[in-house]
């Protein structure tokens, strides 16, 4: 999606480059008229690139925050007894939570470490949580014949 999407935003951006361009060019006989239309196409040209910074804001910088708005969601929302993983790619389960770090039993050795809560990246209890509560809406919203073609598929 975001292929087809960066697709459009180029394409686009290459429609108001042109458009600029040709803005840009004058035809016009004296030198007021020349004045009059080079300040006309100035103000085209500054509308397209507010029109491409906008483009910009809504492709790239909106969803960056989005992402950084659920991942700090998750960091604070992290349980004792959730399994997780860090970004040095670090697997332990929390056994402690205090204000700004974590506690988590990491190995065979049952080895404590203290980390930050702003380095884990990922908390694999509540996804496979969430994967099963989808699981289970999705069968629940399944029709008794549906339900039936899929259990004959997998036959």
């Amino acid at each position: 999606m975001k292929k087809s999407l960066l697709k459009v935003f180029t394409a686009f951006v290459t429609a108001l480059t042109a458009v600029s361009a040709m803005s840009l060019t004058v035809f016009a006989e004296g030198e007021e008229q020349q004045m009059a239309t080079a300040g006309g196409s100035m103000g085209g040209m500054l509308i397209s690139m507010g029109l491409v910074l906008v483009v910009m804001y809504f492709l790239f910088m909106r969803p960056q925050k989005k992402k950084e708005k659920e991942t700090k969601s998750m960091q604070e929302n992290v349980q004792i007894g959730d399994e997780i993983v860090t970004y040095g790619g670090m697997v332990g389960i929390v056994v402690r939570k205090g204000e700004d770090n974590v506690v988590i039993e990491t190995g065979g050795e049952k080895n404590k470490i203290r980390i930050k809560t702003w380095a884990i990246s990922e908390n694999t209890t509540a996804k496979e949580k969430a994967a099963a509560e989808e699981k289970a809406a999705k069968k629940a919203r399944m029709t008794p014949a549906k339900e039936k073609e899929e259990s004959e598929d997998k036959k």
